[in-house]
Parts: structure tokens; C-alpha cells; sequence
């Protein structure tokens, strides 16, 4: 494992935001869902891609918040322009859990 300073840490910019749509993407090579994830004035709403199907469903997300990496480039996922990374850690199987602030936070509140 590499070893990073904190300055480096602190670059990667991930906050706090909730999620205000979410539909399927079945046109995505593996199963995924469309996500549009609010983080507040300075930010806004921005989208991505999440292969996230097996443990949530489009309808069950919308008003979750959800932690993400707002300052990496946009990517390209298929059709759909992916602004944000949405993070997650993979259970037993492989298959991701969100990450998610376990109290309420103000949307667009940055990790430290």
C-alpha cells in the first residue's frame, strides 16, 4: 500500500450529498443505476453511474445521502456522462454498499 501526505488526501474533494433521482441503466455493460445527487449551492446536482443493483433499487434511493468524489473529471459510462464518483465498499460477495453518513449532514458537507 502506498503511502500518501495529507495534502494529498485533502485534494480528493468527497461530500456529502442526496440523491434526487434514480432510474435503471440498462443500456450499461453491467448492471447499474442512473443516480442524480444534489450537494448544494456551491456544487449542485450532478450525475453518475453506479453499479449498485443488487443491494438497492431506483425508488428506495431517492432521498438518501450518499458520499462522493466531486472533483475528478467527468466520465463517460455508455450515453450517460458520469460528473461524480459515489463511494462504496463491497460485501462478502463483491457486491457494493454505499457509503453513507449514519446521522443526518448538511448536504454538500466536505469528508475531513
Amino acid at each position: 500500500m502506498a503511502e500518501i501526505s495529507f495534502d494529498d488526501f485533502m485534494k480528493v474533494d468527497i461530500r456529502a450529498g442526496r440523491i434526487t433521482r434514480a432510474e435503471p441503466y440498462p443500456e450499461a455493460r453491467k448492471p447499474a443505476i442512473k443516480l442524480w445527487v444534489d450537494f448544494g449551492g456551491e456544487i449542485g446536482e450532478k450525475k453518475s453511474s453506479a453499479q449498485i443493483t443488487t443491494h438497492y433499487s431506483p425508488d428506495a434511493l431517492v432521498g438518501k445521502t450518499v458520499m462522493a468524489v466531486v472533483n475528478f473529471p467527468p466520465r463517460q459510462i455508455g450515453k450517460f456522462m458520469s460528473e461524480v464518483l459515489v463511494l462504496g465498499v463491497p460485501d462478502d460477495a463483491g457486491e457494493v454498499v454505499l457509503l453513507t453518513p449514519d446521522k443526518d449532514v448538511p448536504t454538500g458537507g466536505r469528508l475531513f
